[in-house]
């Protein structure tokens, strides 16, 4: 069974896969407006819209939303990324119609009434409030900032308080007028669905909206920037993130910088793993990834020490960094090309997860690149790409770190990165 796309006139674009043998399927619609399509003052609000979606449309309650999907036994949720919002449902065959009903009232008739707005502030400060108590979360963000200083990029999806506390009904129609064109949403659905229902009834729900042009000036450009952020605070243990810029999601050596990432923190048998807690005892968690965006990418390192360890642990970390651009192995490169290819493989047994990947490829390529495209990607990469990058990684001027905890002790960040370069 094939993966089909068709788009209507307005641009609404719609990608289905079947999965044979499955009973449900996941359906979502993928707007790509996110945390970094925010202006300053807006800064928190497509979060914010995410969860006014919920609370009540011309024709459903809150309520009615929740106990429309639950019962038939579905499931319905939403996330804001920095690119993308998401509102997706996962139902039975038979109620794959109901669900796209639902999600398309939720994005196409909120009625934002003022005293559900209130309500959600108050759910959305006690999540920041949450995020903030949560060292191992507020850590990420605080590296995002330091990574993109004064721009969206990096700015928290969430939102400072201050800002989330003064948002109007307004302010909400006016993100949507400016983000929410069908030009500017992708249905995916995977598992048990049919291609030409799942088109008609999107022609007849969405087929009417105009388009929006998007003006270019609402995306900024991505610039890393780098430096250090250390906030000193009585924990357990002080959270450490470093930061690295890496390659955009349109740049074919993505692939090696996910390898070089798995290689190094990928697992229990990668470099990081083994160095710093098996052989060393410094840490209970941590681990490398290799993140992308469309202009700018990022690899990252994450561990979590005591006060008394931390400068061991970075100065570790730092040195596996170096000795990974002069002896990466060629049995390493293979195993976490086996690990990346597992991982896309066996997620791909899920519908929610296909049709997220639907979504996410056709908005950066135009198109669904074929799984054995994919893997070929995968498999191309040689261990002298994993070093040569190894070794870039190392070299690299900018770098940003994030500190959280007792970390007096740890080393600055011009320390670091004089021990990357020595």
């Amino acid at each position: 069974m094939a993966i089909e796309i068709h788009t209507l006139s307005n641009g609404f674009r719609i990608v289905t896969e079947p999965m044979q043998g499955l009973k449900s399927a996941s359906i979502g619609i993928w707007v790509q407006a996110g945390g970094r399509h925010e202006r300053l003052e807006q800064n928190g609000i497509a979060h914010f819209l995410e969860h006014m979606a919920f609370k009540g449309t011309k024709t459903r309650s809150a309520l009615q939303i929740a106990e429309t999907i639950e019962d038939v036994g579905g499931y319905i949720n939403a996330y804001t990324s920095r690119e993308m919002t998401a509102y997706y449902a996962r139902v039975l065959e038979e109620d794959v119609a109901l669900g796209l009903d639902v999600i398309a009232d939720i994005l196409l008739n909120p009625v934002f009434d003022p005293a559900e707005i209130e309500v959600e502030r108050g759910v959305i400060l006690q999540e920041i409030g949450q995020t903030l108590d949560t060292p191992d979360d507020i850590i990420f963000d605080w590296l995002q900032e330091v990574a993109y200083p004064d721009q969206a990029l990096g700015r928290t999806i969430l939102g400072p308080s201050d800002r989330v506390s003064a948002f109007l009904r307004d302010d909400l129609q006016g993100f949507v007028g400016e983000h929410y064109g069908p030009n500017q949403m992708i249905l995916a659905a995977a598992g048990a669905v049919d291609h030409d229902a799942i088109v008609s009834q999107a022609e007849a729900l969405f087929g009417h909206l105009p388009s929006i042009p998007r003006a270019p000036e609402l995306m900024q450009p991505a610039k890393f920037g780098g430096g250090e952020r250390r906030e000193n605070k009585s924990l357990e243990q002080v959270h450490f993130a470093l930061a690295l810029e890496g390659p955009t999601y349109l740049d074919p050596a993505i692939y090696t910088a996910q390898i070089y990432a798995s290689a190094m923190g990928g697992g229990m048998s990668s470099r990081l793993f083994q160095e710093a807690r098996e052989n060393r005892g410094l840490c209970y968690t941590i681990f490398a990834q290799a993140g992308a965006y469309e202009d700018t990418g990022l690899t990252t390192i994450y561990a979590g020490t005591s006060a008394e360890q931390i400068g061991a642990l970075a100065n570790v970390t730092i040195d596996e960094m170096k000795r990974a651009s002069d002896d990466m192995t060629a049995a390493e490169v293979a195993r976490a090309r086996a690990q990346m290819k597992a991982g896309l493989l066996m997620g791909l047994e899920s519908p929610s997860n296909r049709a997220e990947r639907l979504a996410r490829l056709l908005s950066i390529w135009g198109r669904i690149p074929s799984l054995e495209e994919t893997i070929g990607h995968i498999d191309a990469v040689t261990t002298g790409d994993v070093k040569d990058f190894a070794g870039k990684m190392a070299g690299q001027v900018g770098t940003a770190m994030a500190l959280y905890g007792p970390a007096d002790a740890a080393p600055g960040l011009d320390d670091l990165k004089a021990r990357l370069v020595a």
